[in-house]
């Protein structure tokens, strides 16, 4: 089944009209000063097919700090380097605790449960920081390359900014770097991995980069094999049952779409074989997902009949 951006269009105006009604019921992210300024009453959505259309409505094109989203594509650039590594030092299953949690890393001696979590995601950034001369530069031109748009950035200031509150996340490298499952110095590591998070891109680009997950990893412009064969579909596997952290059952039951999540206020959800959707509204719920977001997301699988399910 395939399906056009212009017969989304309609739906998704509908979705923006009726996101204020969430608006208040959520906070903005406080852990990372810059983010905490916000304007929390914004709402955007993109939806990208596989003919090449784009569908929005609401603030689409209004650049985010797209947080652990970039997760995924973090995790598809070491994929290339070190794929059978990695799953040594990286599990593939939900952790059943908080995205940050340090008392999984001793349980799990030292070794995270998936590259999702916050100790995962670390292990991730240290495969690229070992092989790569400038992490960030690395990711970010791979995002660019999957968005078609240089406009795709680091926002430094916000990178700075998350780096002076990121204790829990150097006790986390420290504790990786304690059982032997980090390779690089740990501060080097928590600057690649915070400044992955600080990558700025719209509704529209983000639907794009993640349209080759829809695709089994080919370029739906050119046509080219952008990701091997197989992993997009392994990557999704991972988004759907890991994707929204504690919110990863509910999100499935409720939505039914493979889903990564971020701090900023942005989800990016894939449909296989169809399309990729990227929806953004900065106030989080209690499990740090967007409210207005996952509402969207929701009503549009539905309405639209989306669920892989």
């Amino acid at each position: 089944m395939t399906t056009a951006a212009a017969e989304l269009a309609p739906l998704l105006a509908s979705i923006a009209e009726d996101a204020p009604v969430y608006f208040g019921q959520g906070k903005v992210n406080g852990s990372i000063p810059l983010l905490a300024k916000v304007d929390p009453k914004q709402f955007g959505i993109a939806v990208a097919t596989l003919d090449g259309g784009i569908a929005t409505a609401g603030a689409a094109n209004v650049p985010f700090s797209i947080q652990s989203i970039s997760k995924v594509f973090s995790l598809c650039l070491a994929l290339d380097y070190m794929e059978g590594d990695l799953w040594t030092r990286v599990g593939r299953n939900p952790s059943g605790q908080r995205f940050n949690s340090l008392t999984r890393i001793e349980q799990e001696q030292g070794r995270p449960m998936n590259p999702f979590v916050n100790p995962g995601a670390l292990v991730v950034a240290d495969c690229l920081t070992e092989r790569a001369a400038t992490p960030v530069h690395t990711l970010i031109g791979f995002l660019r390359k999957l968005a078609h748009s240089q406009r795709v950035n680091c926002d430094y200031e916000v990178a700075k900014s998350e780096l002076s509150t990121a204790f829990r996340n150097y006790a986390a490298a420290a504790l990786l770097k304690d059982y032997g499952n980090l390779r690089c110095d740990p501060r080097a590591v928590v600057s690649a991995y915070t400044h992955f998070c600080a990558a700025s891109m719209t509704c529209v680009e983000l639907a794009k980069a993640a349209l080759p997950l829809a695709n089994d990893g080919r370029d739906a412009k050119s046509g080219a094999q952008l990701l091997p064969a197989g992993r997009a579909r392994r990557v999704n596997s991972l988004m759907l049952t890991c994707g929204l952290y504690d919110a990863a059952g509910d999100f499935a039951y409720r939505v039914g779409l493979p889903a990564k999540s971020g701090v900023g206020g942005g989800i990016v959800a894939v449909v296989p074989n169809r399309m990729a959707i990227a929806v953004w509204s900065p106030e989080l719920d209690a499990l740090g997902n967007s409210v207005a977001g996952f509402a969207a997301l929701e009503r549009l699988a539905r309405d639209a009949d989306l669920s892989v399910f």
